[in-house]
């Protein structure tokens, strides 16, 4: 669809077609030669309209009639340029929203200088300091995109109470007095009809405790009433509130106040809900009126379709992620539908059909307000006005507007229905379907588990365990609403478990604990009750993996990722993802604790994104670990920089200080709960480096394993470095080099055949490299090597005994560790002749190649190597389903083992 421009409906009648412009610019002869050249000079500023304020007040008019002469004029240019095409809706709600900024803030000025006159400045009891009053915009003035007609919607706050500081002559008031007066004085200033009109008419309902409250309200009634008494609508109305008056530091802690209450630091699909129930009732309330007024009907804000249902799109996005996602919380729709496009939460076209709609919709408010300045969102039941309207929109008859208009309407009303239809009251129905709730006993839960397909012999486990997740005294204690919600994802759960076709008891265990886990934050269980596809995924990948299910109940934040297939299924960028976290660590610079929880959210949605590829079987067991180990990667390098940049003695820049990986993050074997072997090195001659890359390794490490609430990032051992546990916690290069070189045990120099540069400097990075391989390819005595080599793994071997009668996979004779070794005694052996050997391509390649070179049996190798691909996938299945001991029955792999062990005694006799 093509995108909006005003060119498209290009008024077919000038700005005189509008009665209130005649009127006003017929009453003083002066007034339309204003009106054309402000229409020439182009968008109205600020400069604009104080140069014209001025003007007024030096001919003698007061303040108040100056403005609402500054606002007649102000209307009628945007009438002229608007219905000329020389002007589009972004400039008219932009100048509308400027130009009461400029009133409000003018006259607060002026008011607030004639009170202080007359009672002092008012003081703060706590801090001493003077107090301003804030005026808060709210909805479209808030959100930057006001109508022409439009009342103005405000509240009224004030810092601290104190009282007033009178000198001779004054009377002292208490601070909230002095703002209830100069609040009133305010409203009136703007909103007192006078021969000029108004200047905006005010509405103060959405301050606490609406118009019972207050007019005014301290930082801490504010706090009080959001904490206490704030509903689900308040929330929805303060994502547009901006402050128009006050001082920096005081607006930042109102933010402060304010921001908790309107965004949740969790996912709050709860919104969805709750914005559901308040369109029914303005939509209720919108059929009453239309039904008792029929010349109310075709309502461009509130009908079905109308402006309303875009915006309440747009903020139901910011009111569930705004609290992670501060992207979100801009008070403008249009600038948050793009954000939506942007970050793919709403389809590019879906936005841009949406924006159209609303720059069509808003179009036709403002055309309907041109006629006679009223504040009116209905279609005239006159004709002539309705042929008028049609034709400021550019159309020749009213037929053609109407037609365009439903097909607008019907665009929105679509998408609106996407998301806040009652998903569960539309949800499939096929096949059987059960209603079992608290109050039924083993029976009848028997029953309902019978009904749905589960299997007989787990029919009687099933009840006993839904009988006692219902009877918990967790369970028991939920609101009302949490425990239907419960009942409802349990019932929808039921039939699906069922056609699991497998493990369906073990399945239901496994939901339960999640549900369990996660009943005490109802977001959670409405986003499964609102988007029964997630339900269906969640039972999907817990009856795969036993890990899975873990992890979740873990970490049930990612159930979010459960919503969007194309996120789940997007093949890695790794770049865009580094850029991403370095984006989302700057927006909390200086809140660690925020940072740390950042860092491990990153890691645990790509995870799980990785995760689901896997259980889909779309990666391979190489795949998963390349991706897991580019992943730590990136996530070591962003915590570098960032941890960084806490050092606050830091002498440059960037650190000259590299992470080596070692073991399976340097062999690019990594798994889900691996964790990372590193060394820490650094090249910088300051005499400070060694303390501060010392603190900079701490932090490293603090950040990566510390317990938040969002869990830990990696488990990190740092026992490969030089010297060992009593070795320096960071090593100068050089030291490194000479300690590799000359003092190195050989079991070190195997670690070293599977290390490589991780994070940090490339120079000292590239370095390393050349190191590694120099000593990897060091001529060595081929008796003592294998005698070491062999002593290393009988210890391993006796370290971890294996007491059952199953084949361990990894430590067992002819197992994964045998592969490992085998392959560190090629490379070491065999290097000095064949620098190919040094690279770091894994087990399975090296192994292949030392085939191919001749070093072993090609055939045999080519055998371990499908052996080792074998071992890592069994382990990788059995890792999945929750078990730490990879042990399975030895007959699976009886021939595998043989080639392992036949392979062994080729290599060490």
């Amino acid at each position: 669809m093509p995108v909006f421009s005003p060119a498209h409906h290009r008024s077919l009648v000038e700005a005189s077609s509008s009665r209130y412009y005649t009127r006003w610019t017929q009453a003083d002869p002066a007034r339309p030669a204003l009106v054309a050249a402000a229409a020439a000079a182009g968008a109205l500023d600020r400069a604009f309209l104080q140069q014209r304020l001025e003007h007024d007040l030096a001919s003698g008019l007061s303040l108040p009639a100056a403005m609402r002469r500054l606002r007649n004029l102000v209307i009628c240019t945007l009438i002229t340029r608007d219905l000329d095409g020389r002007g589009d809706l972004d400039e008219v709600v932009t100048t509308m929203t400027g130009f009461a900024d400029f009133a409000v803030q003018t006259h607060l000025a002026a008011l607030m200088q004639e009170q202080t006159a007359l009672y002092g400045l008012p003081i703060g009891e706590e801090s001493g300091r003077p107090q301003e009053m804030i005026v808060l915009g709210m909805g479209k003035l808030g959100g930057g995109e006001l109508n022409v007609s439009s009342d103005i919607d405000l509240i009224f706050v004030y810092p601290e109470d104190g009282d007033t500081r009178a000198e001779a002559g004054q009377k002292s008031l208490s601070n909230h007095e002095f703002f209830v007066r100069l609040g009133k004085k305010l409203i009136g200033a703007l909103a007192e009809i006078t021969e000029d009109g108004f200047t905006f008419r005010v509405d103060m309902a959405l301050r606490p405790n609406g118009n019972s409250g207050p007019l005014v309200a301290s930082f801490n009634m504010v706090e009080e009433y959001l904490v206490r008494q704030g509903r689900e609508w308040e929330r929805y109305a303060w994502t547009k509130a901006r402050a128009l008056t006050g001082r920096p530091e005081d607006i930042a802690t109102l933010e402060a106040i304010s921001r908790p209450f309107i965004f949740r630091r969790y996912l709050d699909y709860g919104s969805i809900d709750a914005l559901r129930s308040m369109h029914g009732q303005i939509r209720a309330e919108v059929k009453r009126q239309e039904a008792l007024h029929p010349d109310r009907s075709n309502n461009v804000k509130l009908g079905r379709g109308g402006i309303r249902e875009i915006e309440f799109t747009s903020q139901v996005f910011q009111l569930i992620r705004g609290g992670r996602d501060a992207d979100l919380r801009d008070r403008s729709t249009r600038t948050t539908l793009r954000t939506l496009a942007a970050k793919d939460l709403l389809a590019p076209e879906v936005v841009e059909q949406l924006l159209h709609a609303y720059t069509f919709l808003r179009n036709l408010e403002h055309r309907l307000q041109y006629l006679e300045d009223a504040q009116t969102h209905t279609l005239p039941v006159n004709p002539d006005d309705l042929l008028l309207v049609a034709r400021m929109m550019g159309y020749e008859e009213p037929a053609a507007l109407l037609h365009e208009l439903e097909r607008q309407r019907a665009i929105v009303a679509a998408q609106f229905d996407a998301i806040f239809a009652d998903k569960q009251s539309e949800a499939d129905n096929d096949g059987p379907s059960v209603s079992v709730s608290d109050n039924d006993n083993l029976e009848g839960l028997a029953d309902a588990l019978r009904l749905v397909g589960f299997p007989e012999a787990d029919i009687a486990d099933g009840a006993r365990r839904l009988h006692l997740t219902w009877q918990s005294p967790r369970m028991q204690s939920l609101p009302e609403a949490s425990r239907n919600r419960l009942n409802t994802v349990i019932n929808t759960s039921l039939p699906l478990l069922a056609a699991l076709h497998y493990d369906q008891l073990p399945a239901l265990g496994r939901l339960l604990d999640l549900l369990e886990a996660i009943a005490r934050r109802a977001a959670y269980l409405a986003l499964l009750t609102e988007y029964p596809y997630a339900l269906q995924r969640l039972v999907r990948m817990i009856g795969a993996s036993g890990w899975a299910a873990t992890y979740l109940t873990r970490h049930p934040l990612l159930l979010d990722e459960l919503l969007d297939d194309r996120n789940l299924k997007a093949a890695s960028d790794w770049t865009a993802f580094a850029e991403n976290c370095r984006r989302q660590l700057a927006t909390a610079e200086g809140d660690t604790e925020r940072q740390l929880d950042i860092l491990r959210e990153l890691h645990h949605a790509e995870q799980f994104r990785l995760l689901a590829q896997d259980l889909e079987g779309d990666l391979s067991v190489e795949k998963l670990a390349d991706e897991l180990s580019a992943l730590a990667d990136v996530l070591v390098q962003v915590t570098i920089e960032a941890v960084w940049q806490t050092v606050a003695q830091r002498h440059r820049e960037a650190p000259q200080f590299a992470v080596i990986a070692y073991g399976k993050l340097g062999g690019k074997e990594l798994g889900y709960a691996s964790d990372l072997d590193v060394v820490f090195l650094y090249d910088d001659e300051d005499q400070d480096a060694p303390g501060l890359y010392a603190k900079l390794a701490q932090r490293f490490i603090t950040w990566m394993t510390s317990h938040t609430p969002a869990g830990t990032l990696f488990d990190i051992d740092i026992a490969l470095r030089p010297d060992g546990a009593s070795g320096l916690l960071v090593s100068p290069l050089s030291s490194f080099e000479k300690y590799q070189l000359n003092a190195a045990w050989i079991w070190e120099h195997q670690a070293l055949t599977r290390a490589r540069f991780c994070a940090g400097d490339t120079a000292i990075g590239e370095r390393f490299e050349a190191l590694r391989e120099r000593v990897l390819r060091q001529p060595r005595d081929p008796a003592r090597l294998e005698e070491e080599v062999l002593s290393m793994r009988r210890r391993m071997r006796e370290a971890h005994p294996n007491r059952s009668t199953m084949f361990d996979l990894k430590h067992d004779e002819g197992g994964m560790i045998d592969i490992e070794f085998m392959v560190q005694y090629l490379v070491l052996r065999h290097a000095s002749d064949h620098p190919q050997l040094t690279g770091d391509i894994g087990n399975i390649a090296l192994l292949k190649l030392a085939g191919q070179l001749g070093l072993i049996d090609a055939l045999l190798a080519d055998e371990a190597a499908n052996a080792y691909r074998l071992f890592r996938k069994l382990q990788h299945q059995i890792r999945l389903q929750g078990s730490e001991r990879a042990h399975i029955d030895a007959i699976r792999v009886e021939h595998e083992r043989a080639c392992v062990i036949r392979l062994w005694q080729q290599v060490f006799g």
